[in-house]
């Protein structure tokens, strides 16, 4: 039993090495027949796939064929209707005395190469060789995480990317404004950065294939800044509202104070409300004590600002004011000042008259 397994797995090698030897032979000698002689080599024009596709490699049969197979590199796919590729993706189409064609399903960079089809007849060898183009979409390998600096700071992005051909690499900022920004290498620097080049950065790596893109999220931390306080006039026993808006990221946090004293929620008939970048301090029954000067305070880890407020007093007319206007009687008093300064005119027009006579 041993010997006979032996002479069994030496055939088969003896086997491997006949079709090796017959069908790679022609590819670089000729081969002698007892009669005419000779050997065509052909090259096809290279086929280009993309990867996961699937590639179809023919050549043209020919009368009295006795051997043909598909090579690549020197291993052999198909000898005849016999697979010898353990690779279950290759497959034969189609074998008869006009084409020999087999299949490479889901073709990867692996598969890219040459690839020689090898044909005997009684009289003469041929080879026909091709090369296999695979192309790959790109892909994004290597991107910059979300960055938050300090303005001024020095920032720089990556984004690193691999495909074939060879993809082009290039930013654009989404927000707040669009704008692009093409670099000759993976990298985007951006020098003493400001507050107005935060947003949502954009890479895109683009080939003949296929396009990849992926976003950076870039927050510039900056100190408050306050809008300008306005004054707020309320009539006593009114409600009273003083507004305080701040530009800050991180987003600050809200203080006010009365003098040096801090005005808290706790106070009676006040209240507090932070929403965003806005605070209020809202009086609901204006007293004499409230009108005064307010400050307001805006803090993030960047530093501070502050907005001087005043709240003051707005008389409320009455029904008597109302009825006032140019050269109208003011009161009683008023009315006997009038009486007695015309009087005082007529005695001197009559003074006058008196003297000329």
């Amino acid at each position: 039993m041993r010997v006979r397994g032996y002479f069994t797995a030496s055939c088969n090698s003896l086997t491997v090495m006949s079709f090796r030897l017959l069908l790679l032979l022609p590819a670089g000698l000729p081969v002698h027949s007892q009669g005419d002689s000779q050997s065509d080599n052909k090259v096809m024009d290279n086929i280009t796939v993309r990867q996961g596709e699937t590639v179809f490699l023919s050549c043209s049969q020919g009368d009295l064929v006795t051997h043909s197979a598909w090579l690549n590199r020197s291993s052999i796919m198909y000898a005849g209707v016999d697979k010898w590729s353990v690779d279950p993706r290759v497959s034969l189409v189609t074998l008869n005395q006009d084409e020999f064609t087999i299949k490479i399903e889901n073709v990867d960079m692996t598969d890219e190469g040459q690839y020689i089809c090898a044909v005997q007849t009684r009289s003469r060898a041929t080879t026909t060789s091709v090369h296999v183009i695979v192309q790959v979409p790109p892909k994004i390998t290597s991107l910059s995480k979300d960055v938050v600096v300090n303005e001024g700071s020095n920032v720089s992005l990556i984004c690193a990317a691999s495909g074939k051909p060879d993809p082009t690499v290039s930013w654009k900022v989404i927000t707040p404004a669009a704008q692009v920004l093409t670099t000759e290498d993976e990298y985007l620097e951006i020098p003493s950065i400001s507050r107005q080049r935060a947003g949502t950065y954009e890479c895109t790596a683009v080939n003949d294939v296929a396009t990849d893109v992926q976003t950076v999220e870039l927050t510039v931390n900056y100190a408050p800044s306050l809008s300008e306080g306005k004054d707020v006039g309320v009539t006593l026993g009114q409600q009273g509202v003083l507004q305080c808006e701040a530009d800050a990221v991180p987003a600050a946090a809200f203080e006010w104070y009365r003098d040096d004293r801090r005005v808290v929620n706790s106070f009676d008939g006040i209240e507090i409300e932070d929403s965003g970048a806005l605070s209020q301090l809202t009086f609901f029954n204006v007293s004499e004590g409230d009108y005064g000067n307010y400050t307001c305070v805006a803090i993030n880890e960047l530093g501070s600002a502050n907005a001087s407020i005043v709240l003051f007093e707005v008389i409320e007319p009455t029904s008597s004011t109302l009825l006032q206007g140019p050269g109208a009687v003011q009161d009683g008093n008023s009315a006997s000042r009038a009486a007695h300064t015309s009087t005082c005119l007529l005695i001197l027009l009559a003074l006058q008259l008196l003297l000329k006579f």
